[in-house]
């Protein structure tokens, strides 16, 4: 197997040799969540996307510093939208979804990143990217707003690898008579009475959306740091914007080197969003199936491409978890993952091959020994599956089960005396209502097992 990680990268839209600018210290930077609503299905996405590469940078560069920088956008035209229209404090609005969102991270059984910055704890290093843009002759202040002139860099559109011309047209575009320029756009503003405020040289107010990740990635990653990932619908213009003030403030010749973008999860084939009013958000689904069955969902697909979300999805996650917990078994932690076994993980993130790699290692530890089993509960593993026990696995199954265990064994009881007298058509009338209230049942010998589906 190669031994080299390979990656998609958006900033050519080709598959490239992952080589980190500083193998000792590697860097990697994802947009978080704008917390004015719980975190939904499509948001999930990228939080086990990243996560599984964070784990694969960790195993590829083990005695490395892997550093994984996720922001928190707490301050926001939609956050002030939403804490009005609920009546209740931007701070109560925020703290409360940050809460949620940790929660539902923990759910999907993602690792914490190294740094979870917020955009309010920023705001001074903001102001201070704002004042060299200007000095720099990048950004120019009319009626306390301040704007970058996006003319003023000359590779404005790389990434989406589209003309100046060709973004405005195909995006909404906020039209201002303080701009030189319809493309240019805000890094300040001025805020309302009732709006969150922040002392500046050009008056109280607060910073535009794009400008909080170019600051928190060089607080912690520097002026140029290894990877940039987040949704494609980012890549204009929050990451095109995110280039062209950060190259610009900090006088490099590139920014992120690698740019790694997730597709779309759809419902119905239409993109999963408010406005389409098909939003599944994560906390649905606790409390009835176990949040592994989310994140193998959410890897059934390769990451660059579209992830259609349906019920005969998750249904079929379920069903391939509860095999594979059949021979679930507690793991030795000094057991160690052959690198041979994470192949299709270094090449672009490749979970669908890796888990057709993860059947084909269930079928040998289904027939092996503990040495089969051991190796395929550690692969599971390494992307976050059969990490929880299997009481715990269990447990979620009877969440639906509306028969107590004790009908469940009167039934059985009932049954096993229909059996004893002949009566097969009473039997079997049993067996199919336990099947239709989630219960298996198999008979051994003079004993009956039962199970939940």
């Amino acid at each position: 197997m190669s031994k080299d990680i390979f990656l998609t990268n958006s900033f050519g839209n080709k598959k490239e040799k992952f080589k980190p600018i500083d193998p000792k210290k590697i860097g990697m930077y994802v947009c978080g969540p704008t917390v004015y609503d719980d975190p939904h299905i499509g948001n999930a996405r990228p939080l086990v996307i990243f996560d599984i590469l964070f784990k694969i940078l960790k195993s590829k560069f083990n005695n490395s510093l892997i550093i994984y920088v996720r922001n928190i956008t707490d301050v926001d035209d939609k956050i002030i939208i939403t804490s009005k229209e609920k009546k209740i404090p931007i701070s109560e609005l925020t703290n409360k979804i940050i809460n949620n969102f940790h929660k539902d991270c923990d759910y999907l059984f993602c690792e914490k990143p190294t740094h979870e910055p917020k955009a309010t704890e920023n705001i001074d290093l903001m102001i201070k990217m704002i004042s060299d843009l200007i000095s720099k002759g990048y950004a120019y202040e009319k009626n306390s707003h301040v704007y970058f002139e996006v003319e003023k860099f000359k590779d404005y559109g790389k990434l989406s690898n589209k003309n100046l011309d060709e973004l405005v047209a195909g995006s909404r575009v906020v039209v201002s008579k303080n701009k030189i320029n319809p493309a240019d756009f805000v890094l300040w503003k001025p805020s309302k009475d009732d709006e969150p405020s922040w002392p500046s040289p050009w008056g109280n107010g607060r910073p535009g959306w794009h400008l909080e990740c170019s600051v928190m990635s060089k607080k912690f990653l520097d002026n140029e740091f290894d990877i940039h990932g987040g949704g494609r619908d980012l890549i204009f213009p929050h990451h095109e914007n995110e280039i062209a003030q950060s190259r610009c403030a900090n006088d490099t010749k590139s920014f992120a080197k690698y740019w790694i973008h997730n597709g779309f999860i759809t419902m119905s084939n239409e993109k999963m969003a408010k406005s389409q009013g098909n939003i599944l958000k994560i906390s649905d689904f606790k409390n009835k199936i176990s949040g592994q069955v989310l994140r193998l969902a959410l890897i059934n697909t390769h990451y660059r491409q579209p992830l259609d979300w349906n019920d005969e999805l998750i249904k079929n996650c379920q069903n391939i978890l509860d095999k594979w917990y059949s021979v679930y078994t507690k793991v030795n932690q000094t057991y160690s993952l052959p690198n041979e076994i994470l192949e299709s993980l270094f090449d672009d993130i490749n979970t669908p091959g890796y888990i057709a790699k993860l059947h084909e290692l269930y079928n040998l530890a289904n027939k092996g020994d503990d040495k089969d089993k051991q190796l395929f509960i550690k692969a599971c593993n390494f992307i976050g599956l059969l990490v929880e026990d299997k009481e715990t696995w269990n447990s979620y199954k009877m969440v639906n089960i509306k028969i107590s265990k004790s009908e469940i064994l009167n039934k059985i009881k009932t049954r096993n005396i229909a059996r004893k007298n002949k009566d097969f058509e009473l039997a079997d009338k049993i067996r199919n209502e336990l099947f239709e209230n989630g219960i298996l049942i198999e008979d051994k010998d003079d004993t009956t097992l039962w199970k939940y589906k």
